[in-house]
């Protein structure tokens, strides 16, 4: 049989080339059908190849960091070789040798294996149901379960060696390159500043309401449909119902021309070890306010494994962000072209207010819209963000479509 090649999955119309992101595996090791070779990253998502079939990874062609095109070879499998072999592609020997048997590990995520490695053990040594192994069966395989801690910010993995770079002083210093992400990530802002002109309106909302709904019915709610109740399928709801009044923040400008879309697809910004991403809640009007919580977890959980596939991040007519989560007070969002509109959350402190004509303590969230001033006016932005306010400070309204 002859080498199997490794190849680069189709990358999509808009992205001409990816970057090799780390080898699972090294020359002269076995790989299992459907084991992870290769990360590919391209500028929103990583691309995991699995192996074809069961062999020795023969040859690696390109090395951490290179680039690649779609359906460019990067390396090849011998599904003849038992052993270690050398780097390039060796010659059919004259007598196979018996392939040595193979046990076929379950399914597993980057997280999976990264625990695995560092306690020194196989997934397959895992107790699990079905054909994967999941975080939770390795984290109550190696420990006992453990008191939910703070959550931890993560930070971009290093996809190659660090340069040291020492100083006139010859004090410590390293030059990591960006990641493909990074760097899109950073052109797009670049972009929105330049071409567009951002203003940023404010407001606050008093979160007593919402929260008293939330305190109310999230057991059941959970009971119910399997998800927590949050605060973001609030907002989502919310932004909706004010999109739905003032269809210019919905809107996107194509060269000199504006498309005002009938359509409501919510991009959430979510944090992940290569950055921040936005995937897309399509059609939110239409979805419940399981439906999005539900949608919501499954993006933060597809980012935090490099799952993320280039249709979930596809399209988007209006964003929400939330810096809230990482205790930001307020902040001026970008927004993401070519949408013209962004909603910034953020955390909730209890603040002395004025209700009728008495000082109280609330929880008050600041909030910001930041919109592009070339196609919306002054009047519409603050309308709209108003028009949220109402919605989260008498959140019935969102369930009565008043």
């Amino acid at each position: 049989m002859s080498l199997v090649e490794i190849k680069v999955p189709q990358l999509a119309e808009s992205i001409s080339e990816a970057t090799i992101m780390n080898w699972s595996k090294s020359a002269g090791e076995w790989v299992n059908v459907d084991e992870k070779i290769v990360d590919i990253e391209t500028d929103k998502v990583v691309l995991e190849v699995v192996a074809t079939q069961a062999g020795v990874l023969s040859q690696v062609i390109k090395n951490i960091g290179e680039l690649v095109a779609s359906d460019e070879v990067v390396g090849y499998i011998n599904p003849n070789a038992t052993s270690e072999v050398s780097a390039a592609p060796a010659a059919k020997p004259t007598v196979e040798p018996t392939p040595t048997p193979v046990v076929v590990e379950p399914k597993t995520s980057p997280a999976v294996r990264k625990i695995t490695e560092e306690q020194g053990i196989s997934p397959a040594q895992v107790p699990h149901s079905g054909d994967r192994v999941t975080k939770a069966d390795v984290l109550a395989h190696v420990a006992p379960p453990a008191p939910i801690a703070a959550p931890i910010i993560q930070t971009a993995p290093r996809l190659v060696p660090s340069t040291p770079l020492p100083d006139a002083q010859g004090r410590k210093q390293e030059r990591v390159p960006m990641t493909r992400l990074r760097k899109r990530v950073s052109e797009r802002l670049l972009s929105a500043q330049h071409e567009h002109a951002l203003l940023t309106t404010f407001n606050e909302i008093n979160m007593k309401p919402a929260m008293d709904l939330r305190s109310k019915y999230k057991d059941q709610f959970e009971k119910m449909h399997g998800t927590k109740l949050g605060f973001m399928s609030f907002f989502v709801k919310a932004a909706i119902a004010g999109l739905q009044k003032f269809p210019i923040i919905n809107a996107s400008t194509e060269g000199s021309d504006i498309v005002y879309h009938g359509f409501y697809d919510i991009g959430i910004a979510v944090s992940s070890p290569r950055g921040l991403v936005v995937p897309i809640l399509h059609d939110a009007d239409k979805m419940s306010f399981a439906n999005v919580e539900k949608s919501i977890a499954t993006y933060g959980a597809k980012a935090r494994d490099n799952k993320l596939e280039l249709s979930d991040l596809e399209g988007g007519t209006f964003s929400i962000t939330n810096g809230g989560i990482f205790g930001s007070m307020m902040s001026t969002p970008i927004l993401n072209p070519p949408q013209s509109a962004i909603l910034g959350m953020h955390n909730i402190v209890d603040r002395p207010i004025a209700e009728n004509g008495q000082v109280v303590i609330r929880p008050i969230m600041y909030v910001a819209l930041t919109y592009d001033h070339r196609i919306i006016d002054g009047r519409e932005a603050v309308q709209f963000l108003f028009n949220v306010k109402q919605y989260l400070e008498d959140p019935q309204r969102l369930l009565l479509d008043l």
